[in-house]
């Protein structure tokens, strides 16, 4: 079993708005073999799990020519609103970042 983290795999990691009531995920991952456990990995599931949203709300996408994984899920709150702890979304990669496949 290995410690590696998907976060050991990529050459980065990142979160951003995708609109004010989305937030998108990302992992440019190293090389093939990284992108392929990582493809495997993340699904709706994990994400909706990770980020404590609804599975059908998630949405996953896998660019094998650029081998990125990228997640789009609803925002908690809409950006900007009283309780948005996180305007710019740039820290929502923590917890992806630090899953071991």
């Amino acid at each position: 079993m290995s410690d590696t983290t998907l976060g050991d795999l990529a050459l980065e990691v990142r979160s951003k708005n995708a609109g004010p009531f989305w937030i998108t995920v990302e992992l440019f991952l190293r090389d093939d073999a990284g992108y392929a456990l990582a493809a495997d990995f993340v699904d709706e599931a994990l994400i909706a799990r990770v980020y404590d949203v609804p599975v059908d709300g998630v949405r996953v996408f896998r660019i094998p020519s650029l081998r990125v994984v990228k997640a789009s899920y609803p925002r908690p709150v809409s950006q900007g609103s009283l309780f948005d702890r996180d305007v710019h979304a740039g820290q929502h990669h923590v917890p992806l970042a630090v899953l071991v496949p």
